[in-house]
C-alpha cells in the first residue's frame, strides 16, 4: 500500500486562510470596491463555484476561520519526533566511516540534510506554541515506534563494511516505518495545520526513502 496515500488529508484550514483576501482601504484610497463604507479594511471572501463572493468584516472573518489550536497529540507528536529524528542523525553519522559503499553513505547524507532542519522547524513551533505543564513530561524513547535500542545501536557502531550496509538499512527502515505511525496518528488526531503538514511531508518522504532502502537491500 502506499502508505503517503493513505496518511494524506486535505489541509482545510489552509484552504480557508487562501481564500480570504484582506484588503486595506487606505490601499484603495478609501474609496475602492474593496473598502467599506466607513474607510474600514474588509475582507473578500470568494464564493464556491457559482456563488458570489462575500464581504466580510475582518472581525466576521476571523470567527469563521477555523480553530487549529494545538492540542495533545500536536504536541506529543512534534516533542516526540524531535527525539525520533536525532536518533536517525545518530545513526547516519556513523555511516562516513563505516559504510561499505557510496550508496550507503549517499542515502545518509540525504537522510541527515532533511532532518536536521526538520528538527530546527519542530524546535521553533514548540517554542511558539509551550506544552502545558501537564503534558511537557519525559518520554521513555524505546517506547516510540521504530526506535533503535542501545544494544542495536552499539552493534551498528562496532560493524563495518557490508555488515554495516545490511544493518544500517534494516534499523533504517524499520525506524522510518515508525515515523510513517506517528505521523498518521497525529493526522488522526491533531488539530494544529503546521503540526499537519510537517507530518505530511514526514509521509511523503519517507516513504520515498523506505522504497530506495528497499531497493537496495
Amino acid at each position: 500500500m502506499d502508505m503517503a496515500k493513505g496518511l494524506l488529508r486535505p489541509t482545510a484550514f489552509a484552504g480557508v486562510v487562501v481564500s480570504l483576501v484582506l484588503v486595506l482601504a487606505g490601499c484603495q484610497d478609501g474609496d475602492g470596491p474593496d473598502a467599506a463604507a466607513d474607510g474600514r479594511p474588509v475582507v473578500i471572501a470568494p464564493g464556491r463555484p457559482g456563488e458570489d463572493a462575500r464581504t466580510l468584516s475582518p472581525e466576521q472573518a476571523a470567527k469563521e476561520r477555523p480553530d487549529d489550536s494545538p492540542n495533545a497529540a500536536d504536541h506529543g507528536y512534534v516533542r516526540h519526533m524531535i527525539e525520533h529524528h536525532r536518533q536517525a542523525l545518530t545513526m547516519t553519522a556513523l555511516a562516513p566511516d563505516r559504510a561499505s559503499g557510496d550508496a550507503v553513505k549517499r542515502l545518509a547524507e540525504r537522510i541527515s540534510a532533511a532532518q536536521k532542519p526538520e528538527i530546527g522547524a519542530m524546535e521553533g513551533w514548540l517554542a511558539k506554541h509551550p506544552a502545558p505543564a501537564a503534558a511537557a513530561g519525559g518520554h521513555d524513547h524505546h517506547a516510540m515506534p521504530g526506535m533503535a535500542t542501545e544494544q542495536q545501536l552499539k552493534e551498528l557502531s562496532e560493524a563495518r563494511g557490508a555488515a554495516f550496509d545490511r544493518l544500517f538499512l534494516t534499523l533504517m527502515i524499520a525506524h522510518h516505518e515508525g515515523a510513517l505511525k506517528m505521523a498518521g496518528e497525529v493526522l488522526a488526531g491533531g488539530n494544529n495545520v503546521t503540526v499537519e503538514e510537517m507530518a505530511n511531508d514526514v509521509v511523503v518522504q519517507q516513504t520515498a526513502e523506505i522504497h530506495r532502502m528497499r531497493a537496495m537491500g
